[in-house]
Formats: structure tokens, sequence, C-alpha cells
């Protein structure tokens, strides 16, 4: 498995299995919890697995979590996904950086996403399935969304939202949540 540091989130990381494959199709390793610790994340931390499914153009996001945040290892286990995280983190070095992924079933890569980073992303598929593990129990209490189309952000989103969640179409922008109480802060 490749293990590649994203430059404009500092934590983030990407990785690329190497499916094997043949005439059936393939087979790849998604998970490895040597390769984890090997860039300092715990792989015992992650305490729920979950999935969502999306059609071509739906928008999910921008979320993150209050108070200590959530770490989240993202894939796209079928279809392709337009990958977006963006570092909220005041103290980070790369704080209000973006990066962009393209995810796909294809390849299997998996995006570790540092709590304090706001996460989203749109299907670019008919079908899109995206899992998710984090690292705490989740608490609606706790969950923050920021506008997917604010102004400030100008996330190059590759298609029409065709759909999105109320919660998401209402999301206050970037400059109103980071005046907040308390702030998204990482971990």
């Amino acid at each position: 498995m490749k293990v590649t540091e994203v430059p404009a989130i500092a934590g983030a990381f990407l990785f690329e299995p190497t499916p094997y494959a043949d005439e059936r199709g393939f087979f790849c390793r998604t998970f490895d919890a040597e390769v984890l610790r090997s860039v300092g994340i715990d792989p015992d931390a992650f305490v729920q697995h979950s999935l969502s499914r999306s059609v071509r153009g739906v928008l999910r996001g921008l979320h993150l979590r209050s108070g200590a945040g959530e770490a989240k290892l993202v894939r796209c286990s079928s279809g392709e996904v337009f990958d977006v995280v963006v570092d909220l983190r005041p103290d980070s070095p790369t704080y209000l950086g973006q990066a962009h992924f393209e995810l796909s079933g294809e390849t299997q890569a998996s995006v570790y996403i540092p709590a304090g980073c706001a996460h989203g992303f749109q299907a670019l598929t008919d079908t899109a399935d995206v899992s998710y593990r984090i690292d705490r129990p989740h608490d609606p209490a706790e969950d923050v969304t920021i506008a997917f189309d604010d102004p400030q952000l100008a996330v190059p989103w590759p298609l029409p939202a065709t759909s999105v969640s109320d919660r998401d179409r209402k999301a206050p922008g970037l400059a109103e949540v980071l005046a907040r109480s308390p702030r998204p802060e990482g971990r």
C-alpha cells in the first residue's frame, strides 16, 4: 500500500492499495493497521464504520464536529466521488488549506482526515458508495455544517448540485461558523 502525505492538510494522508487483478476482477487490502501505525495513526481508535450511498450530482457537506472533532478514514467503495477536505484547525500550519481527491471503487484509495477538518463530497457516477471509519461515536449535538457553496472557500465542485440535504442547503458560511463559540478544534 502506497502512503502519501497530503501537503495542503497537515496530518492528512492518502492510502492507495495495490489491487491484484485477473479475469475474475480484483482483490486489494483497503485497511492495514500496520500501515496506519507507520504514519502515526492509531488503527484501534476507529470506533464506528458507516456507509452512504449517493446518486450522480448529490453533494454532501461540508461537515465536521465541534469540541474534540472527529478523525475519519474515508473511501469510495463503489462508483466515483469528488472528495474535499478543508483544514479548520486554527493552530495548524495548513489552516484554511483545501485538498481535493477523486476517490473511486476502481482505485479503492482512502483519505485520512484529521479531527478539526471539514469534509464533503459529490457523487460523480450514477451510484457512489462512500464508507467512513470514525474515531468517536457520532453525537448529532456536535455536528457543524458549512455552506458547500461558500464563496470564501470556492470549492470547485465539478457538477451542478442535483440534490442537497436541507441541513446542507441552510448551512451558514465559513465566517459565521468560525465566529461561533466554541470553535471547531482538532486534537
